[in-house]
């Protein structure tokens, strides 16, 4: 029997869009942009990270796995134990760094986290 009192897991991709993102002292480093879905397994891929700029202009856009981030519902939004050097130290994207299996592979190295398509 399924149990329906439990919250659901599920979220739309519109509420993902614009919540924060905090270090693990607590830290906003920054926001999620847009998510990075593989079409084939429907597993979420990356979160695509914006950092700093004002109002949009400036902004930085940085893909980081999705197993990267924790969801916290005391702050609403994502904990991760990587900082914005980190991220900003991550392997340099190519052109078709979305779908460049190598380069997937140095960034998810790079993180310290599975690979999503295992």
């Amino acid at each position: 029997m399924t149990d329906t009192t439990a919250p659901a897991s599920l979220v739309s991709s519109d509420n993902v869009n614009g919540t924060a993102v905090f270090s693990a002292d607590g830290t906003e480093i920054g926001h999620i942009d847009h998510l990075m879905i593989d079409k084939k397994s429907g597993k979420v891929a990356y979160a695509v990270m914006g950092f700093g700029g004002f109002l949009g202009i400036g902004e930085e856009h940085y893909p980081v796995p999705w197993n990267a981030l924790d969801y916290d519902p005391a702050r609403d939004g994502f904990m991760t134990n990587i900082d914005e050097t980190t991220v900003k130290g991550a392997p340099e994207r190519t052109d078709s760094w979305y779908s460049d299996r190598a380069w997937q592979e140095r960034t998810f190295d790079h993180y310290g986290v599975p690979y999503y398509w295992l």
